[in-house]
């Protein structure tokens, strides 16, 4: 049988020869056909073995570039058997391909596989049908009595009282405008006041990484020391750090909605409640204040700088200590991005104070606007909205849409099936019956 060297260690070698594999040390080949076959591994002129040696051989050893397994076989040049039965030992351990006698690697799990007649096909699609159709017609009516009413203040139009805050900056004086409406139904229970925005991209990839977590929770460290996410909202006035840093609360915002109803007896102004619209784990878990020997919020941020587009410095957000600086809630609302360019989010709430009256009666109303949050520049548009919620939360038809669909797909499904089994089903039985 020819033999096979395998590989060179030192100047320890493997060779095999018919099923024998010795090792030894020192050159048992030429210079010339050691310096070969270190360098391309294969087949080497066959050597005579003198006697069985101990063998020495780990996961590298290989013969003719191929490691040595257990119950392998390789054919040398002459097409006779090179290495067989050899077993290979790493660390005193057998080595093999073979995968572990385990029943997921055996695949050996059991296995169910459901097979679709009539019989079982026919009563689904009719149970889905009869399920989702009642389902989808109670959310689609649930989500119509929600009272919802909007208004577009962006003022791209000659006719809005707006119009004239059109072309308002970051840093220009705040306009003012006024809108007059009418509601034609009472909202009854309590009325979630929202603002919108429409074509702004909340969820690139660059914005909604620009912001410092830790800073945000109240890290001395990164308060002064941002990340570099932030850039290039990281640095302001005198290299000073910016607190908070980054782009989503560089671009809060700002603008300042007030509402008031309009009876014979005059304007009267609605009591807004600026509380309890973030998420209680944003509020006393994710953002909290610096921590100090004070509690004075200007001392602790002193030594930062204000965002760049911000008229006032973070400690400066509300005169209430609960809901000033990281944890103003208008502040946490707006850094929870949104998935979509058209989104909503929580402005204030109106509660109602008394169970037999309304909350907003019918009539009319006016919406005093603070307009400062210039959005013309990119084509978006702002709006206000004022809406109520039932079980499955605010307005949302589509969901009840939905299961009406499906409901009805399936529904119909069953009856066409149905009608093709009994008119085809029988003849091919009877098909199969030989005369």
């Amino acid at each position: 049988y020819p033999c096979f060297r395998g590989a060179a260690y030192g100047r320890a070698f493997l060779v095999c020869c018919g099923s024998v594999c010795t090792s030894a040390v020192g050159p048992l080949v030429t210079r010339e056909d050691s310096v070969a076959a270190v360098l391309s591994p294969r087949p080497v002129p066959t050597l005579p073995v003198g006697g069985s040696m101990a063998m020495n051989y780990n996961a590298k050893d290989e013969v003719d570039g191929h490691p040595v397994v257990a119950g392998s076989s390789s054919s040398g040049a002459g097409g006779g058997s090179g290495v067989s039965g050899v077993s290979s030992v790493v660390g005193g351990a057998n080595k093999t391909r073979k995968p572990d006698n385990t029943a997921f690697k055996q695949q050996r799990l059991p296995a169910w596989q459901p097979i679709l007649t009539a019989g079982t096909v026919l009563p689904a699609f009719f149970v889905i049908g009869l399920i989702f159709i009642p389902i989808g017609i109670g959310i689609f009516v649930t989500s119509n009595n929600i009272r919802e009413y909007e208004i577009d203040y962006t003022g791209t139009e000659p006719s809005s009282p707006c119009n004239k805050c059109l072309n308002v900056s970051w840093n220009s004086t705040p306009c003012h405008c006024v809108i007059n409406f009418t509601l034609d139904q009472p909202f009854e229970s309590n009325v979630f006041m929202y603002y919108g925005l429409s074509n702004f991209y909340q969820n690139h990839r660059r914005y909604v990484k620009s912001r410092d977590d830790s800073q945000l929770n109240g890290n001395n460290n990164s308060l002064f020391n941002p990340s570099k996410e932030c850039e290039p909202y990281r640095l302001g006035e005198d290299n000073k750090p910016i607190a908070p840093c980054g782009a989503i609360a560089n671009s809060m915002f700002n603008d300042t909605l007030t509402l008031s109803r309009i009876d014979e007896n005059g304007t009267h102004l609605i009591p807004l409640n600026k509380k309890g619209i973030a998420w209680w784990t944003d509020k006393y878990v994710k953002f909290r204040n610096p921590s100090g020997d004070d509690n004075n919020l200007t001392v602790l941020f002193r030594g930062t700088a204000k965002p760049v587009n911000w008229p006032k410095p973070v400690y400066m957000l509300d005169p209430d200590p609960d809901n000033n600086g990281f944890i103003n809630e208008d502040f946490i609302v707006w850094m929870r991005t949104a998935a979509l360019p058209t989104f909503r989010k929580l402005y204030r709430l109106i509660e109602r104070k008394d169970s037999l009256l309304p909350t907003l009666p019918a009539g009319k109303y006016s919406l005093h606007i603070t307009y400062n949050y210039p959005v013309h520049s990119f084509d978006g548009r702002k709006r206000m909205i004022l809406s109520t919620i039932s079980w499955m939360g605010g307005k949302n038809p589509f969901l009840g849409i939905a299961y009406i669909t499906v409901g009805s797909i399936c529904f119909f499904l069953g009856v066409v099936l149905l009608f093709i089994h009994h008119k085809y089903g029988n003849r091919n039985n009877s098909a199969d019956i030989p005369n």
